[in-house]
């Protein structure tokens, strides 16, 4: 039992790291926005930065062995809520993902679930560990997935579906998986997704149309390929130390998509330039690295598991936004953490961290 926690023990290195990426984000935000209806969207960012700090500190002295140990609880809450979404969540933009919640604001069940998802894989195949799986466990591993991933698929959100995938395969590596089974999932997974695609029934004409268009997006300059030819020609006209904040011409010029969410990066790097744009990988490898660091360190399997999660997640947003940004992967409208604006990513983030921060004071606990 754990007897005392010190912020004396908190990562403040990997807070700085974090606060640097969060300051730039409202930057960013404020010089995409400056000259459109969006603008003043850099102070509600503000606003869920505090929040998230508020939320990380108080996460990060909660026991994370009580989060273990009434995980499946709160897993059944979680799938509760994506059912509630279905049926009485607002539409926008033709898609059910939110619940208005009383006093105008709006609850994102589906950001929660990878926070919930990432605590469950470290209490499954914590429990695990020591043997090789077999495919019974693997089996209950995917279907404990598959079903929240399947309901966030019919609001319909690809993109905060596909962050799911990540917490699995992280959890079945951790959890020694062998080298055949691996190999047996993934042939059986490129089938699944051939069979997906051709149904028609899971995925939307326009999600197909998105995740084809980054081929060749001069096929439909347009159309399915102006987001990421307008990101293409953003990052482009940068150079190496790009044009100067508030003087990107396709940021200001609103030929850039959204450049305040999904193509932060590309805004950032059309005023910022090449070297503006390795800083902040630089940023968030160092992140990356000092939570790796904590997973390492970690008190016990559980706990090691649990930031491991986290890290499993963050590296496939980052390489999946940048790569989008880049012409490298389809438009899925994933963000890129700590810089996007947004809400329900914001805290995720923050909670997300704050789960590692408590990972990291109970190395140090009497």
């Amino acid at each position: 039992m754990r007897r005392f926690l010190s912020l004396r023990d908190f990562d403040w290195t990997l807070l700085a790291f974090v606060m640097i990426l969060s300051v730039i984000s409202v930057l960013e935000i404020y010089s995409a926005t400056l000259h459109t209806k969006f603008h003043g969207f850099q102070k509600l960012q503000i606003l869920w930065i505090l929040g998230g700090l508020a939320a990380m500190f108080v996460m990060s002295v909660v026991d994370y062995h009580k989060l273990l140990s009434g995980i499946y609880w709160i897993y059944a809450f979680c799938l509760l809520s994506l059912v509630a979404v279905l049926a009485v969540g607002t539409r926008v933009m033709g898609g059910k993902r939110w619940i208005r919640l009383p006093g105008g604001v709006h609850f994102q069940p589906s950001e929660w679930v990878k926070l919930v998802l990432i605590v469950l894989a470290a209490r499954y195949f914590s429990n695990l560990f020591g043997r090789e799986l077999t495919w019974p466990d693997v089996f209950k591993a995917i279907a404990f997935v598959a079903v929240p991933m399947l309901l966030v698929l019919k609001q319909p959100d690809l993109g905060t579906a596909l962050t799911y995938v990540p917490v699995l395969l992280a959890g079945l590596f951790l959890g020694g998986i062998g080298w055949k089974k691996a190999t047996i999932l993934m042939l059986a997974a490129v089938l699944a997704m051939g069979a997906i695609w051709k149904s028609g029934k899971v995925l939307k004409p326009y999600q197909k149309d998105r995740l084809t268009s980054f081929i060749n997006p001069d096929a439909d300059p347009r159309g399915t390929g102006y987001q990421i030819l307008q990101s293409k020609i953003a990052v482009g006209d940068g150079g190496v130390f790009g044009r100067g904040a508030n003087q990107g011409t396709q940021t200001q010029g609103d030929f850039l998509p959204i450049p305040y969410t999904d193509f932060i990066f590309a805004a950032f790097s059309e005023e910022h330039g090449f070297v503006g744009a390795i800083l902040v990988l630089l940023l968030y490898f160092l992140i990356l690295m000092r939570l790796i660091q904590n997973a390492q360190t970690a008190a016990d399997l559980p706990g090691s598991f649990l930031v491991m999660g986290v890290v499993a997640v963050l590296i496939f947003q980052i390489a999946v936004n940048v790569g989008m940004v880049l012409g490298l992967m389809p438009v899925t409208g994933i963000p890129l953490p700590l810089m996007s604006y947004g809400g329900s990513s914001v805290l995720f983030t923050f909670l997300a961290l704050g789960m590692v921060m408590n990972v990291r004071m109970s190395r140090f606990v009497n």
